[in-house]
């Protein structure tokens, strides 16, 4: 392939503010098409499992916490492999692969819906989906190369917006759209495949949308040698454990406490909002619609302002502070519209998570930053896991015929969710000394033994002096 015919790196200022546009829309569809699954997905579940709609949601909190525990586990062997492959070839390629066996997946889940009701295959296709969903991590890394370190706590503010919108727009279609108390015009009344069905279009949409649009963000000199040992789970947290002079590490700690904590209320909110005020798809809709406009207004318009104000560290300790008052008080709350004000309350803590975004990004080097995204994912991974067996597991235990210490408490998960988001402060305490206001971004690390190709700056770590540049082809002269 000719210079010519390569795909263009992201270079220019105006190619920097396009390319962030168009990861917003491609984050925004993304988050839009997996946000209509999450009000359908337990009464589903419910549905293969032959229970009622209401009253024994105890009963399918196994399932619900599997589906999600199979799909962080898959993200989890493989987010490093993509995110070192991002590092190797770059953002796009990584990118469309996930997006496009994603959107294939949401419509094969429909497919089972309708024709083969078993719940061992929305397993399955939780599997794949889990597998081909790196989209994410790539999109933040692909934001840390475009973006520089003074602005990438207001990119991942966007970010976070395009987060919101996701989740205030699909959760709502999702709703409507799987209500079978909904009549939609042209379709007739709602039914809980349809969410399926649009997320796999929405999606296909954003991958086609990729493909004529989005052009390469990592550029060439900043690429970096594929290696096994990194980029298998185990190997991507080991080197989070020493990246940073280990304020990643702490970071990274306070980050998988407050992910365990989120994905336990994600695992556990339908099923204790229906449990306890009997809300349908479209109830539950609307209360992510307000969570996911609230999330927009703070991340997208606020969280720019407000964390250049008072700093990082200070955003990010707020916020938890926050997050711990708002997990109570979705577990306390006795009415519907006392969930909504906790909702408006909860979405100034949003802050936290730009601030923290920045934070880890600016602590490792530019040319790691798909390593870092991918061991960051995987630790998100663990936390999903974690945070749906442990808020399962609370929430049966709590709505069962015999509750612990007979008492009936179907928000028991959020307080659970409240003491590990107290807990997540013990990390940030432990470097407190050490983490200033805002931190610097760290410099490029040379690897062993690498020089740059002489015609087109390509890295050749671990190659012979004579050999020829993998990336242009040029032989490489005996240096002296």
């Amino acid at each position: 392939m000719t210079r010519a015919m390569r795909i263009p790196t992201v270079r220019s200022r105006m190619s920097r503010r396009a390319s962030t546009t168009f990861i917003f829309f491609t984050l925004l569809l993304d988050v839009l098409g997996f946000g209509l699954l999450i009000p359908v997905a337990p009464k589903l579940v419910e549905r293969f499992l032959g229970l009622p709609e209401y009253g024994q949601e105890g009963k399918a909190a196994w399932a619900v916490a599997t589906l999600a525990a199979i799909y962080a586990g898959m993200q989890f062997i493989l987010s490093p492999v993509l995110g070192s492959l991002s590092d190797r070839f770059g953002r796009r390629p990584v990118l469309l692969v996930a997006l496009l066996g994603s959107g294939l997946d949401y419509l094969a889940a429909a497919a089972a819906a309708i024709w083969f009701p078993h719940i061992w295959l929305l397993f399955l296709t939780r599997a794949i989906n889990g597998a081909s969903g790196a989209s994410i991590s790539t999109c933040y890394a692909y934001i840390a190369d475009v973006t520089p370190p003074e602005k990438r706590a207001g990119a991942y503010g966007m970010m976070g917006a395009a987060f919101g919108l996701g989740f205030m727009i699909g959760p709502l279609l999702g709703g409507v759209l799987g209500d079978a108390k909904t009549n939609i015009p042209l379709i007739g009344p709602g039914a809980l495949h349809y969410p399926f069905i649009a997320a796999g279009v929405l999606t296909l949409i954003n991958w086609l949308y990729g493909v004529f649009v989005l052009p390469e963000s990592l550029a060439r000199e900043n690429r970096r040698p594929f290696s096994w040992a990194k980029a298998n789970p185990l190997g991507a947290l080991a080197w989070l454990w020493s990246a940073g002079s280990g304020v990643v590490r702490h970071l990274a700690g306070s980050a998988f406490l407050l992910n365990v904590a989120q994905f336990g209320l994600h695992v556990t909110w339908v099923l204790s909002m229906s449990n306890r005020f009997k809300w349908t798809p479209s109830q539950v809709g609307w209360s992510l619609f307000i969570v996911g406009l609230s999330a927009a207004l703070v991340q997208g318009l606020l969280a720019r302002k407000i964390i250049p104000k008072i700093g990082e560290r200070a955003s990010l300790l707020i916020g938890i502070f926050i997050a711990i008052v708002a997990f109570i008080g979705y577990g306390v709350a006795t009415e519907s519209w006392m969930v909504y004000a906790i909702i408006a309350i909860a979405s100034f803590g949003g802050i936290a998570g730009p601030a923290l975004q920045s934070m880890t990004t600016k602590a490792v080097a530019p040319n790691e930053q798909g390593l870092l995204q991918g061991a960051l994912a995987s630790i998100n991974c663990l936390a999903t896991m974690i945070g749906a067996f442990i808020a399962s597991q609370i929430f049966a235990a709590f709505t069962s015929d015999h509750p612990p210490g007979g008492v009936t408490f179907a928000g028991a998960p959020f307080i659970s969710g409240s003491i590990l988001c107290a807990v997540s402060l013990v990390p940030i305490a432990m470097i407190w000394s050490r983490l200033p206001r805002n931190v610097t971004q760290a410099k490029v690390t040379p690897f062993a033994g690498e020089r740059p190709c002489k015609k087109c700056g390509y890295e050749l770590a671990g190659l012979a002096k004579t050999d020829v540049c993998p990336e242009c082809g040029t032989a490489q002269r005996p240096e002296a």
